[in-house]
């Protein structure tokens, strides 16, 4: 597996941990999330959990107080493994979560080596657990300024990794090339120009507002319109200086609407080549041309694990938004078979399609179909690539095609 899979699995993985923790909930302040950067000593994280265990014994609510205990004990018992904090740190979490009833269930997680550096020690209690911290360590990286704008209106906003995001947009009160009755050529003219300047002047200020802030964050700037909109707009230097230099091309747009800045991320795809937006949208496109025009495309879960198995699939495609569980049962008779169900769901009987018998639920085996695939993947030396639902293509991969697909090696009929 190479490096970039390794961090898209490990990436899924965080997130579908995430989401778990997102769905549950305590009663009072008594989920416990600690945030451990590199450099802590264990030592030192262990006795504020000590201290917070004493302090903690002043809570009035019985119940608030055993659990927030017993969440501290707990994440005390798994410092233990740990002589020094793993590449990145590390985050715990614990609690006692409702579970229906007026039931509750301790559950603790140690999430190690995040996608980034923990960056301080933070130690929070709530009736949530605090995951703000690593959602945004997840969140796609790259951020582009895109403007389109020709001398009737302008859009501008963000490519965020794989995600455009319009923020704002202007009318011009620029008048057509043709002058009202009445007036000279040259007066029209001049005051044509001079609306064209304001419309420019206007572009630059929403652009400078958006992108002056983020300016050192962002990965450069994407301009384009029409000849000689976008022409005259950079020429005169009407964006900010530090904006200026960080302009990595003009491009041909037709539409400057919102639709404009999909178009604009589209023209520039040569600049956006190493961009994740970008090697998605060229995965896709191949996808599509095979299924449509070739023979090397397979999709759905079944027929892909088929061709899996046979190693005939060069790129296994996962769309990010995939959460489902496989189950595989094997029916007296020896018969092995299996269902894709939603990850929330118990996991049901299953009737064997071979010979009619009944597996009972207890004896299927179930595990994440994305590590399902991923293994055989790995296996059979398949590229596993996730893909973005960001995007029309890639939404259509999770939608039309069930969230897994691949580009095969030679044709299978499967």
């Amino acid at each position: 597996m190479s490096q970039q899979e390794q961090s898209d699995k490990q990436k899924y993985e965080f997130r579908r941990v995430i989401e778990e923790l997102q769905e549950y909930e305590g009663s009072g302040t008594q989920l416990v999330s600690i945030y451990v950067p590199e450099d802590r000593q264990i030592s030192d994280v262990a006795a504020h959990i000590t201290q917070e265990h004493s302090e903690a014994s002043n809570i009035k609510s019985k119940q608030t107080r055993t659990a927030v205990q017993d969440a501290l004990t707990s994440l005390k018992d798994r410092l233990k493994y740990y002589k020094t904090p793993p590449e990145n740190g590390m985050v715990m979490f614990s609690g006692a979560i409702n579970t229906g009833g007026g039931q509750t269930d301790m559950v603790t997680k140690v999430l190690e080596s995040p996608p980034d550096p923990v960056e301080s020690f933070r130690y929070h209690c709530d009736s949530a657990f605090l995951t703000e911290p690593l959602e945004h360590m997840l969140a796609d990286k790259g951020l582009f300024g895109l403007v389109v704008l020709d001398r009737r209106e302008a859009n501008v906003g963000w490519l965020k990794g794989k995600r455009v995001e319009p923020v704002k947009s202007a009318s011009s009160l620029v008048p057509g090339k043709q002058r009202k009755g009445g007036q000279s050529a040259q007066r029209f003219a001049r005051l044509r120009l001079e609306a064209i300047d304001n419309f420019y002047q206007e572009v630059a200020e929403m652009a400078d507002d958006l992108f002056v802030p983020k300016r050192h964050e962002m990965d450069g700037v994407l301009v384009g319109g029409p000849s000689p909109t976008k022409d005259e707009f950079l020429d005169g230097d009407y964006l900010h200086h530090e904006l200026q230099d960080i302009v990595l091309g003009k491009f041909d747009v037709s539409y400057t609407d919102e639709s404009g800045l999909y178009d604009l991320v589209d023209a520039a795809e040569d600049v956006l080549a190493e961009t994740e937006v970008m090697k998605d949208k060229a995965e896709m496109e191949e996808f599509f041309k095979e299924l449509h025009d070739g023979e090397k495309a397979t999709y759905g879960f079944e027929q892909t694990r088929r061709n899996l198995v046979m190693g005939s699939v060069d790129r296994l495609l996962i769309s990010e938004d995939l959460r489902n569980d496989v189950v595989t049962y094997e029916c007296p008779n020896g018969h092995e078979e299996r269902e894709v169900i939603d990850r929330r769901k118990n996991t049901p009987s299953h009737e064997c399609t071979e010979c009619g018998e009944t597996v009972s639920a207890d004896e299927g085996e179930r595990e994440d179909v994305i590590d399902h695939l991923i293994e055989i993947a790995e296996q059979r030396g398949t590229e596993a690539k996730f893909i973005s639902t960001d995007f029309e293509k890639g939404e259509q991969l999770m939608t039309a095609f069930g969230g897994v697909a691949g580009i095969l090696r030679y044709s299978t009929g499967v």
